[in-house]
């Protein structure tokens, strides 16, 4: 039997070290290697993929390129997020916080691809009676639903290979083991290498792959991060604490856009598509209210609309303080940077508190004016219009620069029932306002406040 060797692992980049230290030399973590047990032979399963040796060199103009057919997956805001459904042979990673609702979502895929195609549920944390009972709460058909308990890797593999699905969906990584190694499940070794086996076989037969991934206390996926290179799409759940509204959002997607969203509500009978989240994000927002100001932003290729409210109160510290929620802060200090010097308003004795409803996460600069316009509204306690939204980036000189696809945000904002639109004139160019609609055109800040008096 080969003697077992020792190695160090960091858990953030999954580089290897022969002995241990502080800082990991690769990404520069601190306190991130840990110790892990492997096979004194390294065998020519783990070195990459099966048959990669005899791959032959093809130049790029003699590749095929008809598109594979996407699988739907019978929930149209997860096709969404996915670009366009499955794509065959793809392997997915979904994380999230604990009972969020991943396996839920998921067993909701399974049932709906069922009727058409044979599909594997692999579960390594309940029982298949357990997977039964969640089934028959949410009312789903389970006559053609496959449940397979087993956390060994390389057995997962063998039924698989038997029964050939077209879906696999692992529930979740950090319990499968590779009876190769030595080391304990949800182990640095044993999530690479039970997770790279599932790669393999993915692209050997086509077969869609999904695998469920826990989380750590700071909400990024456990286990190093050379999982999240491993697959091809990367997939979070996230939710406020006690709201039933659910955000998947793509991180990463070699076959669609990044940073897609996709809204779901939690109901008795499981998830449910929300059609609209842009009425979801508006649905308690009070009419006439200072500091408030509505917000055409964009996630992926859908717009939407969202509340950005500000809070500006006399500070009592000498340092005033600035605390953005689902904003960049230091975004914030330098368009009040810009409102001192290009607008004559100052607010270096105020306390300013930005906050976008609904716990969006908003990174794009056009959300420069909205942001602004709240923070004037909160000063001066003066509600802007309750069909007025507004859109645009503002520049260190006082500019308004224009943003991309400004005509769907236009029409977005007049579907949702706003007439009134403040942007960058450069966006305003070639639109027509429509009916009682006005397109409020400003060419910088100034302009833009000048357009509110």
């Amino acid at each position: 039997m080969a003697k077992a060797k020792t190695q160090f692992v960091c858990t953030e980049c999954g580089a290897d070290f022969p002995k241990w230290a502080g800082q990991c030399t690769e990404c520069k973590a601190w306190n991130t290697l840990q110790e892990i047990r492997i096979a004194g032979k390294t065998t020519a399963r783990n070195t990459g993929f099966a048959g990669a040796g005899g791959a032959e060199i093809v130049q790029l103009d003699q590749v095929s390129m008809d598109s594979q057919p996407r699988q739907q997956t019978g929930l149209g805001e997860l096709d969404r997020v996915l670009g366009g459904g499955l794509v065959p042979g793809s392997v997915t990673l979904i994380g999230g916080d604990p009972g969020i609702g991943k396996s839920t979502l998921l067993i909701q895929v399974l049932a709906s691809m069922s009727a058409q195609q044979t599909c594997l549920y692999v579960t390594g944390e309940e029982s298949a009676q357990q997977v039964a009972m969640r089934a028959r709460r949410l009312q789903l058909p389970v006559e053609k639903l496959n449940c397979l308990t087993e956390t060994s890797a390389e057995q997962i593999i063998n039924k698989a290979t038997t029964s050939k699905p077209s879906l696999l969906v692992v529930d979740s990584i950090q319990t499968i083991y590779s009876e190769a190694l030595q080391s304990a499940p949800g182990s640095v070794s044993q999530v690479r290498d039970a997770s790279a086996q599932l790669v393999r076989f993915a692209k050997q037969t086509g077969c869609a792959v999904f695998l469920v991934g826990h989380v750590t206390k700071e909400g990024h996926l456990a286990g190093p991060r050379v999982l999240e290179h491993m697959v091809d799409t990367v997939l979070y759940f996230e939710s406020d604490s006690g709201s039933r509204f659910r955000v998947i959002r793509a991180i990463k997607n070699r076959f669609g856009a990044v940073n897609e969203l996709g809204v779901f509500a939690m109901t008795d009978s499981g998830l449910r598509e929300v059609s609209n989240p842009s009425a979801m994000f508006l649905a308690q927002r009070e009419a006439a209210v200072p500091g408030s100001c509505v917000l055409v932003t964009r996630e992926g290729t859908r717009p939407l609309l969202v509340e950005v409210q500000a809070l500006v109160d006399t500070s009592s510290m000498g340092h005033p303080r600035r605390v953005a929620v689902g904003v960049d802060a230091q975004r914030i200090n330098m368009l009040l940077a810009v409102l001192h010097r290009h607008a004559g308003i100052a607010v270096h004795d105020q306390d300013v508190y930005v906050n976008v409803v609904g716990g969006l996460r908003i990174t794009e600069t056009a959300s420069d004016l909205a942001v602004v316009l709240a923070i004037l509204s909160s000063l001066r306690n003066r509600a802007l219009p309750d069909d007025f939204v507004a859109f645009g980036e503002i520049g260190l000189s006082g500019e308004l620069r224009p943003v991309p696809n400004g005509e769907e945000r236009v029409k977005a904002a007049l579907g949702q029932g706003f007439s009134r639109v403040l942007l960058p004139k450069a966006n305003q160019r070639g639109l027509k306002a429509s009916g009682q609609s006005r397109l409020l055109g400003a060419g910088s800040l100034q302009q833009a406040l000048d357009c509110l008096d």
